[in-house]
């Protein structure tokens, strides 16, 4: 078997998801970008959350952040709630994993944060439950889901964002995921710092 054919495959169909998402996802993303940069301006912070694979783009989108992009510039105000262990584990062991996110964005969020919450299926039920705690903090909420947008997509409000992959592929919507993070970490060093 030649496994060119299935890397080849695998390269044009992440190609053409992304050539279709573009037309959809372009406003969502500028949109975002712009949210977080007023969050930012406003000394608010951007709290990010995923299971997996969307753990690990909170994660690097929080490193963007905190450390840099493509330009030079001060840090930026982000954590990633997928990284303390012990916050985690004390929690999903002292009451329930389905609150690992809901209860840290209970603590660290304030009105006027943002929540990144990443999701493929747009039903993880512990980043259902940090987007009704960010609800409750009065924070803004950024969904990065897949499919049909899942729970999370009929659950957002008036100012929230739904950036929705159109597609199934669980491997296609992580693709098209980084790089709506890499365009919105371009998007709001532009709109903070200029073109330099």
């Amino acid at each position: 078997m030649d496994l060119t054919v299935r890397i080849n495959k695998h390269f044009d169909d992440s190609a053409e998801v992304k050539r279709h998402s573009k037309a959809t996802l372009a406003q969502p993303i500028a949109d975002t970008a712009m949210a977080m940069a007023e969050c930012l301006r406003k000394d608010g912070k951007i709290l990010c959350c995923g299971n997996g694979g969307s753990a690990a783009d909170s994660q690097h989108f929080a490193a963007e952040l905190i450390n840099r992009f493509e330009i030079e510039r001060p840090a930026l105000a982000a954590i990633a709630l997928t990284t303390d262990s012990s916050v985690l584990t004390s929690i999903a062991n002292d009451y329930d994993y389905n609150q690992i996110f809901s209860k840290q964005v209970r603590g660290l969020g304030r009105p006027g944060d943002v929540l990144l919450a990443i999701s493929t299926s747009g039903n993880s039920v512990n980043v259902v439950a940090a987007i009704e705690a960010a609800h409750e903090r009065n924070m803004r909420v950024v969904a990065l889901t897949g499919r049909d947008g899942g729970k999370m997509g009929t659950m957002l409000k008036n100012g929230d964002i739904h950036i929705c992959v159109p597609t199934k592929s669980t491997a296609r919507i992580q693709e098209v995921h980084l790089l709506s993070l890499h365009c919105i970490c371009d998007g709001i060093d532009h709109l903070l710092y200029g073109d330099k």
